[in-house]
């Protein structure tokens, strides 16, 4: 049978034969031939898995960056719609004898959203703002006459409070950003 009409393995399997001595063991230059060419292998295999390990670990922690964005996000219209509720129930009208801060000033509002303390979240006032405004009853939308004092308290008014506050992003071989995220919450005066 001729070597040319053999298949490729065929021909393999016939010249590993050949290069066996009689005691069936492979002579020595063809020994370190595949010790080689499996250390270039091996050093292959390693060059790939950090490559693949760095671009995994760069997108775990961009996974990670945008979920703590997320989570500030979050926090945020949280800390807007409590500070509304805070306002809403503070108005002119309301009894200091059975609540306090009666009737709240935007200071108190802003302390009461500061103090809500969520972990993870800086509230200094470098980077977070809240900002409360007390509005007429609008008769056009949206309401022109709005005031950052408590001026217009009176129940049956609005009250906006916006808190905004900077998100700090450390993605892998990128610099530090720093995204500001907002949040308004707006509700009618109750008391």
């Amino acid at each position: 049978m001729e070597l040319s009409r053999l298949s490729p393995a065929n021909a393999t399997l016939k010249k590993s034969r050949r290069l066996r001595s009689f005691s069936g063991q492979m002579p020595l230059h063809a020994n370190l031939t595949s010790r080689a060419a499996a250390r270039r292998q091996s050093g292959q295999a390693l060059l790939e898995t950090a490559f693949t390990m760095l671009a995994f670990l760069a997108l775990l922690f961009g996974v990670l960056e945008i979920s703590l964005g997320l989570y500030a996000y979050h926090y945020i219209s949280y800390a807007a719609r409590e500070g509304t509720r805070f306002a809403i129930v503070r108005g002119s009208a309301c009894n200091p004898a059975f609540i306090s801060y009666c009737p709240a000033g935007p200071s108190d509002v802003s302390n009461y959203v500061t103090g809500l303390g969520f972990p993870g979240i800086n509230t200094s006032s470098s980077v977070m703002t809240v900002t409360p405004m007390w509005c007429q009853v609008p008769t056009t939308q949206p309401p022109t006459n709005c005031a950052s004092s408590n001026t217009w308290n009176n129940p049956g008014n609005l009250v906006q409070v916006t808190v905004t506050y900077n998100v700090p992003l450390a993605l892998p071989f990128v610099s530090t950003h720093v995204i500001q995220v907002s949040s308004t919450s707006e509700m009618v005066i109750s008391q």
